[in-house]
């Protein structure tokens, strides 16, 4: 079924060009591989992936809520070597309600900021809004886990160094509310961006959930 998305796909991509990216993960299956969801792309050039490539950290938070509504429109997120990209995805679902695949739009905008004195009153400065999606891309889920870690100690406003017990614990809340303590060797990362045992960053996960 999926592949009558295909031809779609190659049509927008030519009409967007060259920094225009369409993918479509299968993500059917409560056992899918998040390491390989990709199972068609154009321009993959943009994000650096390829078909077999992995999911993004927002497809580990609708694997947690199958059913819930994830579609999201025009949001920002960022590649790995840091480049501002415009995106947007809907997901797709079987007669039972459950996301089976996603088709997602990612426009490069390094070409448009590379002009920006010029198109300056066409890209007016915006802070993103509160509810808008997170979204990291990598070549492989190490590199989208190690990206989320990196957003959520950022958010904490101060080094891992100067970290309260309770920011830590905040850490791993927000880490777990975005799916990523879903992945394979997850904590084990975790612990070691926050200077902890892997025994205390269980720990924190618990009274992380404990507050939820």
């Amino acid at each position: 079924m999926l592949q009558r998305y295909r031809p779609i796909m190659r049509a927008l991509a030519a009409a967007g060009g060259p920094s225009v990216e369409v993918v479509l993960h299968n993500l059917d299956g409560a056992d899918v591989d998040l390491g390989h969801t990709i199972m068609a792309i154009e321009n993959g050039h943009v994000t650096g992936r390829s078909v077999g490539g992995p999911s993004t950290s927002l497809g580990l938070d609708v694997m947690k809520d199958r059913r819930g509504d994830h579609d999201a429109f025009g949001y920002t997120a960022h590649t790995a070597d840091g480049r501002e990209l415009r995106c947007s995805s809907v997901y797709f679902r079987n007669a039972a309600g459950d996301i089976i695949a996603s088709f997602c739009i990612n426009v490069d905008l390094s070409p448009l900021q590379s002009a920006r004195g010029i198109l300056d009153a066409l890209l007016p400065a915006a802070a993103p809004a509160a509810d808008a999606p997170r979204e990291h891309f990598g070549t492989d889920l190490v590199s989208v886990m190690d990206a989320m870690i990196t957003d959520a100690i950022g958010e904490i406003g101060r080094p891992v160094a100067q970290m309260s017990r309770d920011d830590k614990i905040t850490v791993l809340q927000r880490l777990d509310q975005r799916g990523a303590t879903q992945m394979r060797k997850s904590i084990e990362s975790i612990a070691k961006r926050l200077g902890i045992s892997r025994v205390t960053a269980y720990a924190y996960l618990d009274e992380a959930r404990a507050r939820d």
